[in-house]
């Protein structure tokens, strides 16, 4: 009688259990597609960007990037709000805008490399892509809680941020720059592992169409940018190295 009694509740609890995990498979599935979609829309921008060099020298370089940066900023700051306001075709606008920022404002290092060793630039996707694969699946499968991590990994991205901006404009330090670019690339594997994890804690089974939408959006959002710093700080690591 026993297990007349169990087999009841056990299994309905399973049967839940099964419909969530594969829930959630298909919620960060979606996600990182359409993370990929945004890598993807950005490198098209950069080569496009850089097989036009006088389009590239208005938009891109001098003044202009300084521009391009403050407004990467600020719709970093603002797009979540933009994702999560109801709208499909203003949350993809928003997401679009910001991956198009950041191919404009990568398309000269992006032409640098491209003109003096294509290589490195192959070199550097493939370890951003694997360096992103395994902190992202780190923070997916950990049990570890990285919230309280949140603080930590503001606080540093405001100080690395800050350091780069002194060093790019005072400084110019080649070595300064290998050491802050080393330091970032720690410091977003960190916060892609934490990012995913928060990603997965977003999922709710119920959530409706709109709301599942949004969300993968805005977590496609955040690991895009967690993935573009990192590929482009450890592009400039190899290019050091290989000056060197």
């Amino acid at each position: 009688m026993r297990d007349f009694d169990v087999k009841p509740v056990a299994r309905p609890r399973a049967e839940a259990r099964a419909v969530i995990d594969e829930g959630l498979r298909s919620y960060m599935l979606r996600v990182y597609n359409y993370m990929a979609l945004g890598v993807a829309w950005t490198a098209i921008v950069a080569l496009f960007m850089a097989a036009n060099p006088a389009l590239m020298a208005t938009v891109a370089m001098g003044p202009m990037k300084w521009v391009l940066f403050i407004a990467i900023l600020g719709l970093g700051w603002f797009a979540p709000r933009l994702i999560f306001s109801g709208s499909a075709a203003t949350a993809w606008l928003a997401y679009g805008a910001y991956a198009t920022l950041w191919g404009v404002l990568i398309s000269p290092m992006i032409a640098f490399y491209m003109g003096t060793n294509p290589a490195v630039v192959v070199r550097a996707l493939l370890i951003t892509a694997v360096t992103f694969a395994a902190t992202s699946l780190a923070g997916y499968v950990t049990k570890k809680d990285l919230s309280g991590f949140a603080g930590f990994f503001m606080m540093a991205t405001i100080g690395v941020l800050i350091a780069i901006v002194v060093n790019a404009i005072f400084f110019q330090s080649t070595m300064m720059s290998l050491i802050t670019s080393i330091i970032t690339v720690l410091l977003f594997a960190g916060i892609t592992a934490w990012e995913t994890q928060t990603i997965k804690a977003m999922y709710y089974e119920g959530d409706l169409p709109e709301a599942a939408r949004s969300k993968a959006i805005f977590g496609a959002f955040m690991l895009y940018g967690s993935f573009v710093t990192l590929f482009i700080h450890i592009l400039n690591i190899l290019g050091i190295m290989n000056e060197e």
